[in-house]
């Protein structure tokens, strides 16, 4: 988007600099050759209108401004289209059982694409794209959608608002972009706005508290992760506490859950993490308990 964003390449190269040097990397089974996500599964959250301006204004040099925030550059919506279909991926490889979780290190990010509208440096909206393929192809029928971004996840509650299929979870700081997810939350959404400089130790009590005995009695199939790692006490994007150990604790939660209602099957896909040295450890701690290693 530009020398001078926050959502830039060196995000992924650190990730996959600490996963080598932690030793991870040799546990995992990364695929880097991901299909891009077909119209038909974009179509599902997104409008046809949409996809058609991204690709009028997809620019042949240069940048185009989206928004004050958000760029295309002549290569954006071809990345936009393999990060969604990474996560679609994803989801048909735990499906099928070739694997019980997934880690789709991908961006741009996705959780504040609108159906008919990119902002906040996102463009289609991952985790929902893939939790929409996961019931329309795989026939889940309770899906919870949990997303631990320091911003909230508009884009997402948008497009399942008032789904019984979907349970959509979070916590956020609030006052902070995009300021939704207060006024009249529809019943399937655990919002919970947080103040800034919340500790990781308030963090779990209000999951302990708000998010797990609705996610008990959801009994999900499938678990959607919205990852975000900006809620880094080292990360400048917003003003919440949590370290790594914070991160690893909120998965524990959701492998424990996924055990035991989703036959272990759970996908993550990254989101925000702009603090290159934070997101990377954090990532890693999130990945050690994905794996169960």
């Amino acid at each position: 988007m530009g020398s001078w964003h926050p959502e830039c390449p060196a995000r992924l190269d650190a990730i996959s600099d600490q996963m080598l040097s932690s030793g991870i990397a040799s546990y995992v089974n990364e695929r880097t050759r991901v299909k891009p996500v077909t119209r038909e599964a974009l179509l599902r959250v997104h409008s046809e209108q949409y996809l058609d301006l991204l690709a009028r204004v997809s620019p042949s040099e240069g940048h185009h401004a989206v928004d004050p925030d958000t760029f295309m550059n002549p290569k954006t919506l071809d990345a936009a289209m393999h990060a969604a279909g990474a996560v679609v991926g994803a989801v048909d490889s735990v499906m099928g059982g070739e694997t019980a979780t997934a880690f789709c290190c991908v961006r741009p990010p996705g959780h504040h694409a609108l159906p008919d509208q990119a902002m906040g440096f996102c463009f289609f909206n991952n985790v929902a794209v893939g939790a929409a393929h996961a019931m329309a192809v795989h026939g889940v029928k309770r899906l919870a959608i949990v997303d631990f971004d320091v911003h909230h996840g508009n884009g997402t509650e948008v497009m399942f608002s008032n789904d019984p299929r979907v349970l959509m979870c979070s916590f956020f700081q609030h006052p902070l972009f995009p300021n939704t997810g207060i006024d009249n939350p529809a019943p399937n959404m655990v919002n919970v706005p947080v103040a800034a400089y919340s500790s990781g130790a308030a963090i779990r009590e209000i999951i302990t508290r708000e998010w797990m005995p609705r996610l008990e009695a959801h009994r999900p199939e499938l678990i959607m992760v919205s990852a975000g790692f900006d809620a880094h006490r080292e990360d400048d994007m917003g003003q919440l506490g949590l370290v790594e150990a914070d991160y690893a604790w909120i998965t524990r939660q959701l492998v424990e859950l996924a055990d035991r209602h989703a036959q272990g099957r759970v996908v993550s896909t990254l989101e925000g993490g702009y603090n290159l040295s934070a997101l990377a450890r954090s990532v890693v701690a999130h990945m050690r308990v994905l794996g169960k290693l």
